[in-house]
């Protein structure tokens, strides 16, 4: 049987490279890098050396980026200590952020009775910027906004920097989710005023379960997890250095080929659209993810036109063709709930059929496209 990966925004294929980069790491940089032995002291360079490699593609300090596990524990870490530390009592966000935001906003607001408030959407999926400047100029509170760069099930792009202006015009803090955004998009952090990113490296070719937050210097946030003195005392654990040597390593190939590549994926993606178009009548593509100057270029969010009652054994024939994708995120594959993103920007009409997101790397090609096409064709057809 042939198989295909269309899930690239769930999780990416490690590049060789990082692969060869972190067995070496594993190897011979087996120290703690706490300790102040020779062991230590080498494991320790190589982590700084990384921290330093890694905020050098966003024109930060190295003492901005804090390790973590990956996207999630960057992400309640930031709105946790806002919260805790920084007296936030009003958080703006939208309804079609990221789990890991919406879902530790929600306790936040439960447990600590934070004022929430949900910025308007127009049909495609993006924030209306003039709600967001309504909600910012209408309250005392201090406040922080919490909206993620590219949406990881529709791919919409928020305008990062008129975003991040207009916090800091209204003395917000902003904390953007980036974690698709990183290593597929240049993020110029001295001239985008966000005071809080996060990335995971599985989404660029690298390891799962390391990743990192960007804090803004002297923003006062304090750590949640408590312990040694590790990540400047933001982040307690024994760092893992040859993940850590995978993140990096993954980044910078990531930006040392983005152009490339970048061009590569946006016509695998064009060619995608063009063929369902041709060989489908009635598919529709959900958000602005067919627009490629407001979506990403990595994914597509297809809507076919079939029945609820067929549409429900779609995804199991699509596996059962060998191809892997999404319906609605991977984080919440199998909920009977659906797409959260999907239920606020269709209608309850359009919600009936069934939607699926592909998403691509340089790792796929034109042929695994017309064999996805012909499959979906077929389970139209049938």
């Amino acid at each position: 049987m042939k198989k295909v990966y269309f899930d690239s925004a769930a999780t990416t294929k490690l590049r060789n490279e990082v692969i060869y980069c972190m067995t070496e790491a594993l190897k011979t940089e087996y120290g703690n890098a706490s300790s102040t032995h020779s062991y230590g002291r080498s494991a320790k360079s190589l982590l700084e050396n990384c921290r330093k490699e890694i905020a050098s593609h966003f024109n930060v300090t190295a003492g901005e980026i804090i390790f973590t596990s990956g996207g999630t524990e960057a992400d309640n870490f930031i709105l946790n200590s806002c919260v805790r530390d920084l007296g936030v009592e009003r958080i703006i966000s939208s309804k079609i952020e990221h789990h890991a935001v919406l879902h530790c906003i929600e306790e936040l607001e439960e447990k600590h009775g934070i004022e929430v408030n949900y910025v308007k959407l127009d049909d495609c999926g993006h924030v209306v910027h003039s709600d967001l400047e309504n909600l910012l100029k209408n309250s005392t509170k201090k406040t922080l906004v919490s909206l993620m760069h590219v949406n990881n099930e529709v791919g919409n792009i928020l305008d990062i920097k008129k975003t991040a202006l207009a916090c800091k015009e209204h003395n917000a803090l902003f904390h953007s989710d980036t974690v698709q955004c990183i290593g597929h998009f240049e993020l110029d952090l001295s001239e985008v005023p966000v005071d809080f990113a996060v990335a995971a490296a599985h989404k660029f070719h690298g390891p799962k379960g390391v990743g990192f937050a960007f804090v803004r210097k002297n923003t006062g946030l304090k750590s949640l997890i408590h312990g040694g003195a590790q990540e400047r005392g933001l982040r307690a654990g024994t760092e893992a250095v040859y993940a850590i040597a995978g993140l990096a390593e993954a980044l910078k190939i990531s930006y040392q080929n983005l152009e490339e590549e970048r061009t590569y994926i946006a016509g695998l993606k064009r060619y995608f659209k063009e063929r369902l178009t041709a060989e489908i009548e009635g598919v529709s593509f959900n958000g602005a993810c067919d627009d490629e100057e407001k979506s990403t270029y990595t994914l597509l969010n297809v809507c076919l036109p079939v029945t609820p009652e067929k549409g429900m054994l779609l995804l199991f024939q699509m596996d059962l063709k060998g191809i892997a994708c999404s319906q609605g995120s991977a984080c919440q594959s199998g909920s009977a709930g659906g797409s959260h993103v999907l239920r606020e920007i269709l209608s309850e009409e359009e919600r009936k059929k069934p939607s699926l997101r592909f998403s691509f790397s340089s790792f796929n090609d034109k042929e695994e496209i017309d064999y996805v096409v012909e499959a979906l064709k077929e389970f139209v057809n049938s």
